[in-house]
Order: C-alpha cells, then sequence, then structure tokens
C-alpha cells in the first residue's frame, strides 16, 4: 500500500526528474523523453523511474542508457533540491502502461464486436 507520504514523493520526483532531464542532462544519447511515473521503496533507497520517447522512431535502449549514465547526477541535483536525508538510487526503465492500455483495449473491443455478431444472428 502506497502512503500519502510516498505517493507526495513520487509525484515531487517525477515532476524534479523530467524538469532535471529536460533542462540539464546534455547526454546527447538521451533524446525526447517523457517521465510517465516514478515509483519509491518503502525504505526510500531506490525509485523506479517508468520512461517513453516522444519519437516512436527513437531508440529507447540508447536513451535508457543515457539515462542510467546521467543518474549520479541527477541524483545529486535532486539532493540539493529537495529536503530528504536519504536520495533514492534512480533506475531507469521502459513504460509499459500504454501498450498494455492498447492490448486491453483490443480484447474488449474483439469480445465486444464478437458479442454483437452473435445477437445479429440470433436476430435472423
Amino acid at each position: 500500500m502506497v502512503t500519502k507520504r510516498l505517493a507526495r514523493l513520487n509525484e515531487q520526483l517525477k515532476r524534479e526528474v523530467s524538469e532535471l532531464v529536460l533542462r540539464k542532462v546534455r547526454d546527447p544519447r538521451v533524446g525526447l523523453v517523457t517521465i510517465t511515473s516514478v515509483e519509491v521503496a518503502g525504505d526510500l533507497g531506490s525509485a523506479r523511474v517508468y520512461v517513453r520517447t516522444q519519437d516512436p522512431n527513437d531508440e529507447l535502449n540508447e536513451s535508457l542508457a543515457g539515462l542510467e549514465a546521467a543518474a549520479p547526477f541527477l541524483r545529486r541535483e535532486l539532493g540539493r533540491s529537495l529536503h530528504l536525508r536519504r536520495v533514492p538510487e534512480l533506475r531507469f526503465q521502459q513504460d509499459h502502461s500504454l501498450d498494455q492500455a492498447r492490448r486491453i483495449e483490443e480484447i474488449l473491443s474483439d469480445v465486444v464486436y464478437s458479442d454483437l455478431d452473435e445477437d445479429e444472428e440470433h436476430l435472423e
């Protein structure tokens, strides 16, 4: 269960990391990326940062490698701007939630359309 404090920290880290990646990360491997969410571990020792690319033609693995290389810099900058005893270690991962949502939508539309087809057959 995510506590209110942890949820606030997740949102704060998302905003701060997004801003830092946009304004201060100069690694050419990091293209146009969107930080979709952050999940901080319960012990505040690590945080998973979920990332999507803006351009579908961009190589996400290259952007992730650039972000991993920039992680110590980002952590240092977060330490300066946030008032935390311990800034979590950042781990960047691809965000699959949009792909999963599309897949669920496809499955549901197949089910709905097949039910409609069956209903039409029964009416004839």
